[in-house]
C-alpha cells in the first residue's frame, strides 16, 4: 500500500557528493495540503512524511532494514537521551549517528528542550538555557541553544531543530508570551550556532520552531520572528500536549498560514492517524510520534477500521489477519490468534511484529495521502478514512 521507494531498501546509501543540501519541491496541492519531496544528500523524503521515532539510536523493536521496508524515508533521534547515553562525543568518535545505528538515510534530531522539561523535575530555565538533572543518574547538565547545536552536529544530524522552551497550554498568557519570546531569542542563537558548524552546516538543514500555545497573536508573532531569522523548514511546536484534537486543529487553522509556503511545515509529536489526516488537510508536511511503536509494544494495532487490542480474548482463536486491508509481512504471515498468544505470553516477537505492522500502516496512510493530494481527491480520501476508522469493524 506504500508508493515505490526511491531507492532499493538496502541501508548503505552514502551521502552523495554534490547532491542538494536541502531542496523542498511541491509537486501538487489540494486545498491547503501539499505533496512533494525534500531532497538531501542522504536521500529524498516524500511529503507528507511520517518519521518513526528512534529515541536512543533505535526505532524500538525494529531493525533498520525493516523500518526502511515499511516505507520510511527519515527517522527521528533524540538529543536529550543521546547526550546522556551513550554521549554525543562518543557517538561522534564512532562515526556519527548514521554509522552507529546502521541507518544511512536522513535523520532529524530534536533539540532536547521538550525532554528536559518533561523528564527533569529539577530543571531551571534562564536566558542562558536549561540547567537540569539527568533522569538516569542525577548528574547536572546545562543545555543551551549553542550546546544543542553542538550535540546535534556531533551526532551528524541531517535536519537539526532549534532549541526552544515549551510551556503547557494551561499556563497564563504572560508565561506563554515570555516562553515564546525567549524561544525566538534562542532560535537566533541556534541559527548562529548552527551556521558556525563548518562542514556539518554545509550539508545539513536547520528548522525553527513556532511557539505560542493556542494564542493566535503569539503564534503570528513567533512565525514572523522565525521568518526574519530564516530557516530551511518551520515546525509547529507546543501542540499534542493534552489540549485535544479540536483545539489542536483550531490552532493549526490559524498558525500554519503565517509560515512560508515554500518551506516544509513540521507538526511535532503528532500523532494519531486521524490527527495526521486532519493536519495534512491544514497544510502540514512532516510528522513524528511514538504511538506506532509504543502501541505495538503494548498490544495495540492501528488498522483501517480503527485501533485493535490484540490482547482481547476474542482474538484467541481468530485465524484472520491483523488487518485484512494491509499487505505488510505481519498481516500476510501471522494470524490474530498467533499475535494474541505472543503478546499475552510476553514474547519479544509479539512486540516486534505488532510494531512492524503499525509502522507499515502509518507509511501506507502517508502514501494514501500523497496519492490523494496528487489526484486532487484529498477530501474524499480523508472522509472515507475517517468513516472507516471510526467504524471499529474489527
Amino acid at each position: 500500500m506504500t508508493d515505490p521507494l526511491p531507492t532499493a531498501p538496502g541501508l548503505r546509501v552514502p551521502a552523495t557528493p554534490g547532491a542538494a543540501r536541502f531542496a523542498f519541491t511541491i509537486a501538487a496541492t489540494d486545498g491547503k495540503a501539499r505533496t512533494g519531496d525534500i531532497a538531501m544528500r542522504r536521500g529524498t523524503i516524500r511529503t507528507p512524511a511520517f518519521m518513526p521515532v528512534g529515541t536512543a539510536a533505535t526505532v524500538k523493536a525494529m531493525r533498520p532494514a525493516e523500518v526502511r521496508a515499511s516505507g520510511a524515508d527519515i527517522i527521528l533521534g533524540n538529543t536529550y537521551h543521546l547526550m546522556l547515553r551513550p554521549g554525543a562525543e562518543r557517538v561522534a568518535r564512532l562515526g556519527g549517528l548514521h554509522a552507529f545505528s546502521g541507518w544511512e538515510r536522513p535523520i532529524l534530531t530534536d533539540s532536547g528542550g521538550y525532554q528536559v522539561m518533561s523528564l527533569s523535575k529539577l530543571a531551571r530555565v534562564s536566558e542562558e538555557g536549561v540547567a537540569f538533572a539527568s533522569h538516569l543518574d542525577g548528574s547536572r547538565h546545562m543545555l543551551s541553544p549553542e550546546r544543542s547545536m553542538e550535540i546535534q552536529r556531533l551526532l551528524g544530524s541531517d535536519i537539526v531543530m532549534a532549541f526552544d522552551e515549551l510551556v503547557p497550554t494551561t499556563t497564563t498568557r504572560e508565561a506563554q508570551a515570555q516562553a515564546m519570546e525567549r524561544s525566538m531569542r534562542w532560535a537566533a542563537r541556534s541559527r548562529a550556532g548552527f551556521d558556525a558548524g563548518g562542514e556539518h552546516a554545509a550539508g545539513a538543514a536547520l528548522f525553527g520552531i513556532q511557539q505560542g500555545a493556542l494564542d493566535v497573536d503569539l503564534r503570528r508573532q513567533s512565525a514572523q520572528a522565525l521568518v526574519e531569522i530564516g530557516f530551511d523548514g518551520y515546525a509547529v511546536g507546543g501542540l499534542a500536549v493534552g489540549e485535544g484534537q479540536e483545539a489542536m486543529f483550531a490552532c493549526l487553522d490559524h498558525c500554519v498560514g503565517p509560515l512560508p509556503v515554500d518551506k516544509p511545515r513540521y507538526l511535532m509529536g503528532v500523532g494519531k492517524p486521524d490527527d495526521i489526516v486532519g493536519a495534512v488537510e491544514r497544510g502540514i508536511d512532516m510528522f513524528d510520534c511514538v504511538l506506532p511503536t509504543r502501541s505495538g509494544r503494548n498490544g495495540q494495532a492501528f488498522t483501517w477500521a480503527g485501533p485493535l487490542n490484540i490482547r482481547n480474548a476474542r482474538f484467541a482463536e481468530d485465524t484472520g489477519p491483523l488487518d485484512p486491508r494491509c499487505d505488510c509481512p505481519v498481516c500476510t504471515g501471522a494470524s490474530r490468534a498467533y499475535l494474541h498468544h505472543l503478546v499475552k505470553a510476553g514474547e519479544m516477537l509479539g512486540a516486534m511484529l505488532m510494531t512492524q505492522h503499525n509502522l507499515h500502516f502509518y507509511q501506507a496512510l502517508m502514501a494514501g495521502l500523497r496519492g490523494a493530494i496528487a489526484q486532487g481527491r484529498l477530501t474524499a480520501f480523508a472522509d472515507e478514512f475517517r468513516r472507516d476508522y471510526a467504524s471499529k469493524a474489527f
